[in-house]
């Protein structure tokens, strides 16, 4: 069995033939990959090497000490953490063969297709349709929310292949090509000014069926695996104390003394320490991730991850005043990834405010937190056994 040990003996090697100082980034990352240090969990042959998952802190550690470059995992984040599990758990060989490796170096940057304007909380009611014609699929259908559509290769999609049951059972999933025809990307300009999010309409776009992921009409547990790892993605990620929002708050009140009162400070230290039980609570949490379980606790981290923002960033806008009004740069922008702290109060005020809706509104949240996690009785739902095609809409 792979050790710390091994493992860093692999990275001295792999770090030996390939000089971080004089070999380039792309050539680096594709020879970690193949050297099974991309992710170590993984199996052999697919950037891994069937190690425990908490061994790629080792990896990461040597390649940090001795200035490696990274992949960039913020770039693409949708790609590494839902659509990588995704196609880990689901995918034939091929796919696997054929997405994982350009996926993780970051040739190719992911989006998710999920989320349409008739179906974003109840996203089982979607509309999107494939119909089967030979071996490919017919797709017609809008999504919307779609963040990095615009700089995406490929997506994660789910679409309605049979209308005539209901609406969870008629679901497939799929990997889309945004470069195919019948693909129309346009920005969706968020109160931010920024263009991250975008609405993407799918005309007669052509998807083999080569590229569907699990088995017809088997979507909606397919995408189950996708939205858990996306909740842990955004409301568990690894932090240093003092790591997101609370940090940028929390060191304007150790430089400005002349902003501080008695009721901000009270709040403050009470968000400190929420902060701080949310980082404790999301290293836990990741245990599960160790594990390859993401289960529905990832919907409560999720939860506390937008309350705490936006409680934070309300309170040091109060803490600045009319500074904190100020927001540097309202033109359309088409960012590559949201950076929630290195920019103004303003704009973490304002970007803040979707945190409640993205990767799962906080209503829906609480509903799964409710009846998977504590066991509450579920709340009445008449459209469970309904063929999707007599549903109201």
């Amino acid at each position: 069995m792979t050790d710390a040990a091994e493992l860093r003996r692999r990275t001295a090697d792999l770090l030996a033939a390939n000089p971080p100082a004089t070999t380039e980034k792309l050539d680096f990352l594709k020879a970690r990959f193949d050297a099974g240090l991309a992710w170590v969990h993984y199996p052999v042959g697919l950037g891994g090497l069937g190690a425990p998952r908490s061994l790629q802190a080792v990896v990461d550690a040597e390649l940090e000490a001795a200035d490696a470059p990274d992949n960039d995992a913020r770039r693409n984040g949708i790609g590494l953490g839902m659509a990588a599990p995704t196609i880990l758990r689901y995918g034939t060989e091929e796919q696997k063969q054929r997405f994982l490796r350009p996926l993780w170096i970051g040739e190719e940057v992911w989006c998710q297709l999920f989320s349409e304007p008739g179906a974003g909380s109840d996203l089982a009611a979607l509309g999107t349709r494939a119909v089967r014609e030979g071996d490919d699929w017919i797709v017609n259908g809008q999504k919307v929310w779609t963040s990095g559509a615009h700089n995406a290769r490929w997506a994660i999609l789910i679409a309605r292949t049979d209308p005539s049951v209901p609406k969870h059972a008629g679901i497939t999933y799929f990997v889309c090509d945004m470069t195919d025809p019948g693909v129309d990307v346009r920005p969706l300009r968020q109160v931010t000014g920024e263009a991250e999010f975008n609405e993407v309409f799918l005309t007669d776009v052509r998807i083999p069926d080569a590229h569907r992921l699990g088995e017809t009409g088997d979507g909606w547990r397919v995408a189950q695996t996708t939205l858990n790892n996306e909740r842990v993605a955004i409301g568990g990620m690894r932090l240093p104390r003092e790591g997101g929002m609370i940090g940028p708050v929390a060191k304007t009140w150790r430089e400005r003394p002349e902003l501080r009162t008695h009721d901000l400070h009270q709040r403050l230290l009470k968000l400190w320490v929420e902060s701080e039980v949310a980082r404790l609570t999301a290293e836990r949490l990741r245990q599960q991730l160790v594990a390859g379980q993401p289960g529905p606790e990832g919907a409560g981290m999720k939860l506390a991850f937008a309350r705490l923002n936006q409680e934070i960033s309300g309170l040091e806008v109060e803490l600045r005043g009319e500074e904190g009004l100020l927001y540097d740069d309202w033109t359309m922008r088409r960012p590559e990834l949201v950076d929630f702290t290195g920019r103004d109060a303003g704009y973490r005020y304002l970007r803040a405010k979707g945190n409640s809706i993205e990767g799962g509104t906080s209503e829906v949240l609480l509903n799964i937190v409710a009846e998977r996690v504590l066991g509450l009785p579920a709340e009445p739902r008449t459209d469970k056994d309904v063929a999707w095609k007599d549903l109201a809409r």
